[in-house]
């Protein structure tokens, strides 16, 4: 039966086959965002390959969201049918999997917990998305022909206006900071090798996972996919590629730069962590010999004006606390590295399935 049998729904196409990369885990973490996870899930329905699983990291336990998600799993069995073939290491055959957190755990947790839920099922491929994008219909059609080469891979995307979106996809190790000016074109090969990863978007395998490890919840927001990508580019060869997979669909304040790239506002919450935890990143950099403290010290100084900067151009009513969160940051910061008791994530092996 067809989505269009339902009174009152969208009429979605339904996807022709499974999709062409094996067992491939949709990994989506979510809070208080109702009304974008529904556009989101809208979008999962138009997907012309059917994924093996979309598992919804709920950081809120909300009972709106469960019920939500649980109207997915209807709608996809309707368009998709249950996953029979292929059940996973549990013995379900519920495409979608329903993930509630007793507390909340962040974008950096929320993706932690959800990959490990997705692992223990047998996923050998994880999508990762938060919950304010759109995935594009075509998205696994053009992400699939890279996974036949590559094992970490990270499509483009629209912005909330339907333009282009910039992202920094060359992270300089030595300061510890994406690389401004980093070339936004594509050549003929329509992709170029990167040293990070984000999470909007970025798609991996699961023998990157077990040799790196789960994605460090430690981390809460901000910097813990760049240093999972970076943590990637020590195994493989990751690579960001031309082919539009998602769009943005939250609309955010900015400062336009140049026409190409441009900076966010954002909140003291975030400028907080965007300082403290690049204590783990100086840990993990310290961990694989590329940690050098006068640049890694050059490069807090920069993203520390750098916030500054986007303070004055995006979010000025919010410098009297905004400057406090940073220093705040920049203390917790030292303290994480002091801490000779910090270990890395673990490398996951098979057995502990």
């Amino acid at each position: 039966m067809s989505e269009s049998a339902r009174p009152g729904t969208t009429t979605f196409p339904t996807a022709t086959d499974d999709s062409g990369i094996d067992r491939l885990a949709l990994v989506v973490v979510t809070f208080k965002r109702q009304n974008l996870l529904a556009k989101l899930f809208d979008s999962f329905c138009a997907l012309t390959q059917a994924p093996w699983r979309i598992i919804i990291v709920d950081n809120e336990h909300s009972d709106k969201t469960r019920d939500m998600v649980a109207d997915l799993g209807r709608r996809t069995d309707a368009l998709w049918g249950v996953e029979q073939e292929r059940p996973d290491t549990e013995g379900g055959t519920a495409r979608v999997v329903y993930a509630p957190q007793a507390d909340n755990l962040g974008g950096a947790g929320g993706f932690s917990a959800g990959v490990k839920r997705a692992w223990e099922l047998g996923a050998q491929w994880f999508w990762v998305m938060d919950d304010d994008v759109l995935v594009l219909p075509d998205a696994i059609d053009k992400l699939e022909p890279w996974t036949h080469g590559h094992e970490v891979v990270q499509g483009s995307r629209l912005d909330y206006d339907g333009g282009a979106f910039y992202w920094q996809y060359d992270f300089i190790v030595p300061l510890g900071i994406p690389n401004p000016v980093a070339p936004s074109a594509f050549d003929e090969s329509r992709y170029r090798i990167m040293n990070t990863l984000c999470f909007e978007g970025g798609l991996f395998a699961r023998s990157v996972v077990e040799r790196i490890g789960l994605p460090d919840p430690r981390f809460f927001i901000y910097w813990d996919d760049t240093v999972y990508g970076y943590l990637a580019s020590k195994v493989t060869e990751p690579i960001v590629v031309s082919d539009l997979i998602l769009q943005r669909s939250r609309d955010i304040p900015n400062w336009d730069i140049a026409g190409v790239r441009q900076l966010n506002g954002t909140s003291d919450m975030n400028r907080y962590h965007i300082m403290r935890n690049r204590g783990y990143m100086m840990q993990y950099f310290r961990l694989h010999g590329d940690y050098n403290r006068f640049l890694f010290g050059l490069g807090t100084a920069a993203t520390f004006a750098k916030e500054v900067i986007r303070l004055v151009m995006v979010n000025r009513d919010s410098l009297k606390t905004g400057i406090p969160a940073l220093f705040r940051g920049m203390r917790d910061a030292r303290k994480i590295y002091r801490d000779r008791d910090w270990r890395p994530m673990p490398p996951l092996k098979e057995d502990t399935r």
